[in-house]
Order: structure tokens, then C-alpha cells, then sequence
């Protein structure tokens, strides 16, 4: 049995499918603040569906004992005698889109109040270069009393996982690693290593590992809002992007993006996380900031053609009836943290329209509390005059749209994947 006990601080998306992961290997204790997430875990019961009821249960101890396993806890006195503490808390934006600190400042006070002597603190958020070693660490060396890289160590590990990804799980994707110290390095590497089966890569430092992680989403961002603008304009020109797009994925070297709309809590955010630290240091990026200012008109573009469409075939406009397909912010997932198909609703709702958001996946209650939207989670029995698909949920693909389609009605897939060739495609 390993002598080394983890703390994972942070049971979300990231944080439970790690947790798990390491505690088929070591002894952790999975911390979280929300208190009812932390209960229904204990039962075995994950609302994110990243873990199987059954992988979960296995890995559970119903007590802190030294032997390898899991417990969830939201007391801190749980992980007082833990020498690992992984953060895993999301790294959000502000109504601006500035980066928000906050969960990293706030689980970094919590860690502080529990560290000892020889404790490595290793970060998994997405953030830009600098804020492990600048913004955590003193937060740790305040509240501990303890001296960083003397008394206690720090590591940066980002996180690349997918939601909803049952293939690349995170034990299939490689990681990279660093530490405050060469020494620490190997050793966060190694951890690691003992439960990823794709492999590590050890970066030199934790800048260099912080860097790599935001630069990998917003080479996407970039890319994706390549093929958005190709689409703007295919459109105009009367051309089907999508032919377009499979007739030059033929050369061996062709990227296969799609255009659509880039959300969720990492391809539309990390872009701004690079940006904002390349402003502090007298740097004004172009191509990023172009590239999100692409991604984030989507939705309005989107319920605009939809409009247009409607217009061409004499539907009247306000208060017609739009169905549209999925809230969440990517298939067969019930995350709906910064989904853009909430954009082009409320685009659709500011002309007057009537729109029944249907999702199998989402929350209701959460949908509500963050966006205020009303979501069903059964296919209603109505006609609607227009029908948008956002989420290429499984669900969908098999549904005879056109039973639900009132006359003159139109179908517009944003995603790019129903068969009917009566639809209109992005």
C-alpha cells in the first residue's frame, strides 16, 4: 500500500473522475464545499454521469482508514494529515471576460489552513502563466506561516479532460507535469505516472506547463472560428460549408474543424485567460481576441439566419413557435456552464418568438438558476414553425422533426448532423 495520502479539492468535472482514479492507488479524501454533492457521491451517485455508479462504489471506504480508497468530505479536519492536496476548481470569467481567481483564491485558504512541513500543493485549473507561483503561493505562504519551496512545495498538472467523453478518459490522455523544483517535478511526475496509463511529460518548469494547457484550447478557439468565418461567408455565396469542409479534409494535413458554437468552461474561456496576462506584460493579441470576437457572434448569427429563413417562407414572426434541441454546452452531456445555445434563445426570444427548449440531459433547476430558462426533458407533441437543433444529442438524431414541423415551417442544424436534406445546415 502507498504511504501517501491525497486530498482532491474540488469534486466537479475534473476533480471526481481524478479522485477516482487515484484512489485505486492511494489513499484520498475528495473535498468539496457543496455539501449535498458531497452526500450523493457518498452514495454513489455522480449528477455529472463522468463516473458509473459502479466504478464509483467500488473505490468508496465508508470510513478514513489508511487502506487505498475514497472518502468525500466538506469538513476540512478530513484532510489535515493528507502531503497531497490537488486543486481541481474551475477557473471562470467575469461579465467582462476578465479572469476570475476566486474558487483558486478560496481553495488555496483552505489548503493553507490545513498544510504541514513537507507538503506539495499541485494545481490542475486552467490558467495563465504566472498565477500558480504568483497569485496561489502566497496565499498559501500567508495563511500557513510556512515558506514556499523551503517548508512546502507546489506542482501545476492541467487538466485535459473532456466531459461526456466515455473514450478519452483521463487515464487515457497524457499528462503533463512540473513542480516548484526539479526535485518536486519528478515527484508530482511520478504520482501521476502511477495511475495514467497514456504517460507524463515532465515540463521544465510550472510557467512553461500553465502555458502549454491555455495555449492548447485557444489553438481550438482560433481554429474554430476559422471555419465560422468560412461559413459566414460560404453562406453568402450560396455554398454548403460542410461539402466545402469534406472536399479539403481529403489533403492528408487538412484540420478537420466544424463551425458551430464554442462554449463550455474551457475553449470559450482559456482564450481570454491568455489574453488578459499578454495585456499585463504590453502585448495586445490580434488573432485571439479576433478569434473569440468570431466564436461569440455566433449565436446571434445563428438566430438571425433562422429569422431570415422564417421570413422566406411567410411565417410571421412574433410569436411564432421555436423548438429548439439541447441547452447543454456540447452532446451528450448535462454541463451547461457557458453554453452558447443560451445566446441564440435569448436572440430568438428578442424577436418575439416562443421558444421550447428541449434537453434530455440538462438540469432544469440548474438551466433555471443560471440562465433563468424554462427546459423540458420530454420531446412536447406540437407544431412549431421552426425547429433549431444546438446539441447533437443522441437522442436527437432518431426524432422525425418533420411530424413536428408546422406548415411552411423550417429546420436549421447547427451542428451539422441530421439527414434530412430539407434542413438548413451553418
Amino acid at each position: 500500500m502507498n504511504k501517501d495520502k491525497i486530498a482532491v479539492i474540488g469534486l466537479g468535472y475534473v476533480g471526481l473522475p481524478l479522485a477516482r482514479l487515484f484512489a485505486t492507488k492511494y489513499n484520498v479524501v475528495g473535498f468539496d464545499i457543496n455539501k449535498k454533492r458531497v452526500e450523493e457521491l457518498s452514495k454513489g451517485i455522480d449528477a455529472t454521469l463522468e463516473v458509473e455508479p459502479e466504478i464509483l462504489k467500488s473505490v468508496l471506504k465508508s470510513s478514513d482508514t489508511n487502506d487505498n480508497g475514497l472518502i468525500c468530505s466538506s469538513n476540512i479536519e478530513d484532510i489535515k494529515d493528507c502531503n497531497y492536496y490537488v486543486i481541481t476548481v474551475p477557473t471562470p470569467i467575469d461579465k467582462n471576460n476578465r479572469p476570475d481567481l476566486t474558487p483558486l483564491y478560496k481553495s488555496s485558504e483552505t489548503v493553507a489552513k490545513v498544510l504541514k512541513k513537507g507538503d506539495i500543493v499541485i494545481y490542475e485549473s486552467t490558467v495563465y502563466p504566472g498565477v500558480t507561483e504568483d497569485e496561489c503561493v502566497p496565499v498559501l505562504e500567508k495563511i500557513s506561516g510556512l515558506k514556499f519551496n523551503v517548508d512546502f512545495f507546489a506542482g501545476y498538472s492541467p487538466e485535459r479532460i473532456n466531459p461526456g467523453d466515455k473514450l478519452h478518459t483521463v487515464d487515457k490522455i497524457l499528462k503533463v507535469t512540473a513542480g516548484s523544483t526539479p526535485e518536486i517535478g519528478k515527484k508530482v511526475d511520478a504520482l501521476y505516472a502511477g495511475i495514467i496509463t497514456a504517460g507524463t511529460h515532465l515540463a521544465p518548469t510550472i510557467k512553461v506547463a500553465e502555458a502549454a494547457k491555455v495555449i492548447e484550447n485557444s489553438q481550438r478557439d482560433i481554429n474554430i472560428a476559422f471555419v465560422n468565418e468560412l461559413a459566414k461567408i460560404f453562406n453568402l455565396m450560396d455554398i454548403d460549408t460542410h461539402a466545402v469542409l469534406e472536399a479539403a479534409g481529403t489533403k492528408w494535413n487538412f484540420l478537420p474543424f466544424k463551425p458551430g458554437l464554442v462554449g463550455g468552461h474551457c475553449i470559450g474561456v482559456d482564450p481570454y485567460y491568455l489574453a488578459q496576462k499578454a495585456q499585463e506584460v504590453g502585448y495586445h493579441p490580434e488573432i485571439i481576441l479576433a478569434g473569440r470576437r468570431v466564436n461569440d457572434s455566433m449565436g446571434q448569427y445563428v438566430a438571425s439566419e433562422i429569422i431570415k429563413l422564417m421570413i422566406t417562407n411567410d411565417i410571421r414572426i412574433k410569436d411564432s413557435k421555436i423548438l429548439n434541441l439541447g441547452i447543454t454546452f456540447k452532446e451528450n452531456c448535462p454541463d451547461v456552464r457557458n453554453t452558447k445555445a443560451v445566446d441564440v434563445i435569448n436572440q430568438l426570444k428578442s424577436y418575439g418568438t416562443h421558444v421550447t427548449i428541449y434537453d434530455p440531459w440538462a438540469n432544469p433547476d440548474e438551466v433555471k438558476h443560471e440562465y433563468n430558462l424554462e427546459t423540458i426533458k420530454v420531446l412536447p407533441h406540437a407544431k412549431f414553425d421552426a425547429i433549431v437543433l444546438t446539441v447533437s444529442h443522441k437522442e436527437f438524431l432518431n426524432i422525425d422533426l418533420n411530424s413536428l414541423l408546422a406548415e411552411n415551417g423550417v429546420i436549421y442544424d447547427v451542428k451539422g448532423v441530421l439527414k434530412d436534406t430539407n434542413c438548413n445546415r451553418l
